[in-house]
């Protein structure tokens, strides 16, 4: 064919497309019972690990836009799992901080990467794949995102 270039099957942005789709899919009922989405999972991975940063912050460790996350953190806030605060020292910088709420969900949410990890045993793939996969499109991601 003259354009195979364009064959859906030569892309390397569709596997990880879909292998992302759907590795989300299975952490749909997980986050179902968190009352969360799953980008909302990952702001609080991130609260989780460095409470009290910044919107600016937290969109930069997610790889998203101001603009996508501010919406995002407002319906948190809203469900009571986080605080939106004016930074005292500057006042153009919303803090984040987790709310009780949302500290104790972090017990709830510590079994869904080991749930996960018991669903992809059963893939063709080993763990030292896993390993290996991840750390190649960790190295991906930082390369892409500079």
């Amino acid at each position: 064919m003259e354009y195979d270039q364009l064959k859906l099957s030569n892309q390397l942005c569709f596997p990880v497309y879909a292998a992302s789709r759907l590795i989300t899919r299975e952490y749909q009922p997980y986050m179902h019972k968190l009352g969360i989405t799953y980008p909302q999972y990952l702001v609080m991975m991130v609260l989780w690990e460095h409470d009290g940063l910044t919107v600016n912050e937290i969109a930069m460790k997610l790889i998203l836009n101001t603009n996508t996350i501010t919406p995002l953190l407002k319906r948190m806030e809203g469900l009571g799992f986080i605080t939106r605060t004016r930074s005292g020292e500057d006042e153009r910088k919303v803090v984040i901080r987790l709310t009780g709420k949302g500290k104790e969900m972090r017990v709830q949410a510590a079994i869904i990467p080991g749930k996960l990890l018991n669903r992809l045993d059963k893939s063709p793939l080993t763990r030292d794949d896993l390993i290996r996969l991840q750390g190649m499109l960790n190295r991906l991601v930082d390369f892409m995102s500079k």
